[in-house]
């Protein structure tokens, strides 16, 4: 059976709660009629049984006549509403008046029926059969005409009233107890009725309240929606600004630190060198700074996946060693890293940036004794522990120092050559253990120290990379006299510093503004006669080509065993890989001229002075 249009598709657009209560009565009412309909088939074939002996073919035919007539006419109604799908309130409205007229005109034929057929046949057809139909008629019509008592009260009187005053009418004492007696009955049916319509309106109501506020849901919903996209769009305009300024910030940064080694080279007064190692420790806490504001920006756009491995933690404690020892040194703490034969699955990069975070934490605000990075196995799971002997942090701060822009207050100032930093770090090491799903706790005791540790994993010891982790300081006195380093680099500022300085160390250079002045340099030269040493390649360079495509065109040239270094501004991508497939070693700019030195000795095999 089919049902009648959904009300959603019929409210007007202001959802008048008056139109939608008019739309719900026309809606049950159409939805009962078909049942309707099957009763009156019902109750005309049990009144024609009863009487089919008594009343005359004169009198029956007619009145089935009757009922058969009006059942086809309600039929072709319901079909009509069915396919008609009203909208404004003026056609619902009239669909009710319809409808209001068949239940008129059902109601006087069940009345035509009492005072036609009473008083034919035994009073025990009369009692079990004419009464008890035309009262279950009357009852029957409860649920869907309770809401319009006017109408059901004049449904009610058309169906029985006629039937008692037949009854009267015989003019006995059983027949006025039986009318009066059904008087008391259609009080008591009124009485049920009006009940049954409070009741039935309350939920009526509550329907129409709930289609209300389901609409609002929805609209709300979409504005949500539209609000939840216009974020992403924004989020991911940040994160595109940040990344390209991640680029173009740490260019003159990475410039001013090569031009600043290779002033220091040319003049060797005293005051010119310190003046230099400022310049350095500024632009390392720039980057540094900058670097925090773009980690924490592309962890919050959800563009850092994890790529869970298995690997050594001393690959990582290698790196921390070379990154951390100068700067504690001078500090005067002991720097000490343990276990590293340990071996975790995690992601390599997101544990090597929360050890950094963690470990530049303990060495800027540990001013006597020691930091200590240790790794201990308990179970399946692998402890990374980072020890400080600091002033420690009190309980009372220690819920808050996750939190973005935090510092502890009444900290000690730190030396000359420490930053202070942002509030930022340590927001980041959170977030990047959630997002690898790793235990962070932290245990601190003011006036001993701090311990943060991060439970990752055990794994198994992977295979020996042929990718070699840098030696731990890069040689003092660095001389390239007699090596040829190709530079391909789209920067004019970084380039011109990068041939200043290595030119300083001896070198010779050739430097190139795009990977397709080199492929044309290379094409031209004799590879037997010139071919380079070494090359340094910026990662972005022109029309979406990228360092990568520099290292492969100028190897087609002059042999795929020709060491090369990649520089780029990108601080947690996937480079690494890229690194271990080409066979190519990683920079992070601003690059400091130390580290510069140290990974061109390494790469070309140069010692100390030689």
């Amino acid at each position: 059976m089919s049902s009648a249009p959904r009300l959603a598709a019929a409210a007007p657009p202001d959802h008048d709660p008056a139109f939608a209560a008019v739309v719900e009565v026309v809606q049950s009412t159409y939805a009962y009629m078909p049942a309707a309909l099957a009763g009156y088939v019902a109750g005309v074939g049990v009144i024609a049984m009863l009487y089919w002996q008594i009343a005359s073919a004169a009198l029956l035919a007619p009145w089935i006549g009757a009922f058969a007539a009006m059942c086809v006419v309600r039929a072709v109604v319901i079909q009509r509403f069915r396919r008609a799908a009203p909208r404004t309130r003026e056609e619902w409205l009239r669909w009710r008046l319809r409808s209001t007229i068949g239940t008129v005109v059902s109601a006087s034929l069940w009345g035509a029926t009492g005072w036609i057929f009473y008083g034919l046949g035994s009073e025990q057809q009369q009692a079990t059969g004419l009464i008890i139909v035309i009262y279950t008629f009357t009852v029957a019509g409860i649920p869907v005409l309770s809401t319009q008592p006017r109408l059901y009260l004049a449904y009610a009187s058309l169906c029985l009233l006629p039937l008692v005053a037949r009854i009267a009418l015989v003019g006995d004492v059983y027949s006025y107890q039986l009318a009066g007696e059904l008087i008391l009955i259609i009080s008591l049916t009124a009485v049920l009725a009006n009940s049954y319509r409070q009741a039935l309106q309350r939920a009526i109501d509550l329907k129409v309240q709930a289609d209300e506020l389901a609409a609002r849901l929805r609209v709300e919903t979409l504005a949500a929606e539209g609000a939840r996209r216009e974020a992403e769009i924004a989020n991911r305009a940040k994160t595109q600004f940040f990344t390209a300024a991640s680029h173009d910030l740490r260019q003159p940064l990475h410039a001013m630190g090569l031009f600043a080694e290779a002033l220091r080279q040319r003049v060797h007064e005293p005051q010119v060198a310190q003046l230099v190692n400022s310049i350095n420790e500024s632009v390392d806490a720039l980057e540094g700074l900058f670097s925090e504001l773009l980690d924490i920006t592309r962890i919050d756009s959800g563009v850092i996946e994890v790529h869970p491995q298995h690997f050594e933690v001393g690959d990582i404690l290698r790196k921390l060693r070379l990154h951390f020892e100068p700067s504690a040194f001078e500090k005067g703490l002991a720097l000490r890293l343990r276990g590293g034969g340990r071996a975790v699955f995690a992601d390599p990069l997101l544990v090597e940036r929360i050890l950094r975070n963690l470990v530049s934490n303990a060495i800027r605000y540990t001013n006597d004794g020691s930091v200590l990075v240790g790794c201990r196995q308990r179970g399946d799971r692998v402890r990374l522990q980072v020890w400080d002997t600091g002033l420690g942090i009190t309980e009372a701060e220690q819920g808050r120092i996750f939190d973005e822009f935090y510092q502890v207050p009444n900290t000690p100032k730190v030396s000359p050559d420490q930053r202070k930093g942002m509030g930022l770090g340590l927001a980041i090491v959170k977030r990047l253990a959630d997002l690898m799903a790793a235990k962070l706790t932290l245990r601190s005791t003011p006036g001993c120290g701090t311990v943060f540790t991060l439970e990752l994993p055990a794994g198994r010891a992977p295979r020996r990379s042929a990718l070699l982790s840098v030696p731990g300081k890069g040689p003092v006195d660095l001389t390239l006299a007699g090596r040829r380093i190709v530079v391909v680099e789209d920067e004019p500022a970084v380039r011109a510093g990068l041939e200043v300085l290595l030119a300083g160390w001896g070198a010779q250079i050739d430097a190139f503004d795009s990977v397709g002045s080199s492929r044309a340099w290379a094409e031209r030269s004799d590879p037997l006669v010139i071919k380079p040493d070494l090359l340094i390649v910026d990662y972005r360079l022109e029309e979406g080509l990228s360092g990568v495509d520099a290292i492969k065109a100028l190897r087609a040239r002059f042999g795929a065993a020709l060491p090369a270094i990649l520089v780029t501004g990108s601080t947690m991508t996937g480079h690494d890989r890229e690194a271990t497939e080409h066979n190519f070693h990683l920079l992070i700019k601003p690059v400091v001229p130390n580290k510069l030195r140290a990974m061109i000795a390494f790469k070309l095999g140069v010692k100390p002075g030689g």
